[in-house]
């Protein structure tokens, strides 16, 4: 009985290029917006600026694993995009109004997700729109705590916290995999099944 033959250098590259495709992705997305213009020059920067940092930064394998499904993936980055613009101006609007920013709050969001890539991704693309950051992620209970700006009653918080909801559902359609998909018709903080449950 022949045993199957060790995978080339060639392969192994291959493969774990092929796993690390979302985290490429997402660094491109980002380095680009950092720029805030769009070029030829800046996105194949970027390709070479992910490369490098996975190369030299190795993640560990994430448990459970991705995928990158296209049509999730243009529905999250063009909401995403559009949250960018509207939050962008909708800041900037606050900022040099007479009345300047009245309240802000710190939130507390339940989430229904136990991906690590998933929580990064959610965590990465809520801070990275103009009026909210993320301060905490507790892993464990899976509650995200962000601050965000200008809320102006109690409706408010809950469509802030839905927001949140509703971009963590997008992501998960993006990249997630069909059991995380079918996570999301769980009530948030409805406990994981034991088979389900990630350990970190």
């Amino acid at each position: 009985m022949t045993s199957d033959p060790a995978p080339g250098p060639g392969s192994r590259l291959a493969h774990q290029l092929r796993h690390q495709l979302p985290l490429l992705v997402w660094l491109v997305a980002v380095w680009n917006l950092l720029w805030g213009t769009w070029s030829w020059a800046n996105l194949l920067a970027g390709i070479v600026v992910a490369l490098v940092v996975t190369w030299l930064l190795p993640l560990p394998p994430v448990v459970g694993g991705a995928r990158l499904r296209p049509l999730g993936l243009l529905v999250f980055l063009g909401t995403f995009l559009a949250d960018l613009v509207y939050s962008g101006a909708e800041v900037a609007w606050q900022t040099v109004r007479p009345s300047g920013i009245d309240r802000s709050a710190i939130l507390r969001v339940q989430l229904r997700t136990d991906s690590d890539l998933l929580l990064t991704i959610l965590s990465e693309s809520v801070t990275l729109v103009p009026g909210s950051m993320v301060m905490d992620l507790d892993r464990e209970r899976g509650v995200l705590v962000l601050h965000v700006l200008h809320v102006r009653d109690d409706d408010d918080v809950e469509r802030q916290r839905a927001s949140v909801l509703a971009q963590e559902e997008r992501i998960v359609r993006a990249f997630g995999t069909d059991d995380e998909i079918a996570a999301l018709s769980r009530a948030p903080g409805e406990p994981f099944p034991a088979a389900e449950r990630r350990t970190p």
